[in-house]
């Protein structure tokens, strides 16, 4: 099966990242990716960018090279109560937004604390995506947070990155993961998590993920363009998007 978009996707304005979003946009399309998630981290992220960057954003055309833009976040859950470090006047103006924990913008706390730190940011009307689950330094209550995506229509993403090693021992976590969306029906979404153009549309470990778990084609978001278009209209998103 044909993956056509990759959702979570890193620009040199990251700052840990070491390509641009031309370069990104330019292999996207020799990968055979149809929708590119522009997705930079959030400006608590150490070396992350300024606030003006997203406010800014949609400067970024709608089209790059034939693939079709979403002009996104990365954001980080800075808090139990899942508050994010976009202000909400920010969040509204972006097409997509994966809301994520990172140890450097969140202590990782106890299997409850995590868990409700993301129980309460799928709260948020503007997140869309729950970032790489299966991180073991966050260990959460895998149920109860994927009943709770079910029930708020918020997508999993199966990481890439995060079985290359970005996040070792994600796999079995992974697999968990992408089993209970399987059983309760919860729409996934797998992101190469790229920090360098050239890792863009590689998703060969959690697509093998995937087919262990057995989860069925028409819960995978990536398969066709106009899965990801439909649902992000149906939140009342890219209003000004003709596909």
């Amino acid at each position: 099966m044909e993956y056509v978009i990759d959702l979570h996707t890193h620009t040199i304005v990251s700052g840990h990242a070491y390509t641009t979003l031309l370069e990104n946009a330019q292999e996207a399309y020799k990968n055979g990716i149809k929708v590119l998630g522009v997705t930079d981290h959030g400006p608590n992220m150490p070396g992350g960018p300024h606030m003006f960057y997203f406010s800014n954003i949609t400067a970024v055309p709608r089209e790059i090279y034939g693939v079709t833009i979403l002009r996104g976040c990365e954001a980080n859950i800075i808090s139990i109560e899942g508050k994010l470090d976009i202000p909400k006047s920010i969040q509204q103006k972006l097409d997509i937004m994966i809301a994520s924990l990172h140890d450097v913008c969140l202590t990782p706390g106890s299997r409850d604390e995590n868990t409700q730190a993301l129980i309460n940011v799928m709260d948020n009307p503007y997140v869309d995506i729950l970032g790489h689950l299966g991180n073991p330094g966050f260990p959460i209550h895998m149920e109860e947070v994927i009943a709770r995506a079910k029930e708020k229509n918020i997508l999993i993403e199966i990481n890439n990155s995060s079985l290359l090693g970005s996040r070792i021992g994600s796999e079995t976590n992974c697999l968990q993961i992408a089993k209970l969306c399987k059983q309760y029906g919860v729409n996934i979404t797998v992101g190469s998590d790229s920090h360098i153009c050239y890792q863009i549309g590689g998703f060969g470990k959690a697509k093998n993920i995937l087919e262990r778990a057995e989860v069925p084609d028409e819960l995978i978001m990536n398969t066709d363009a106009m899965k990801i278009i439909d649902y992000l209209k149906n939140k009342g998103k890219l209003k000004d998007l003709i596909m």
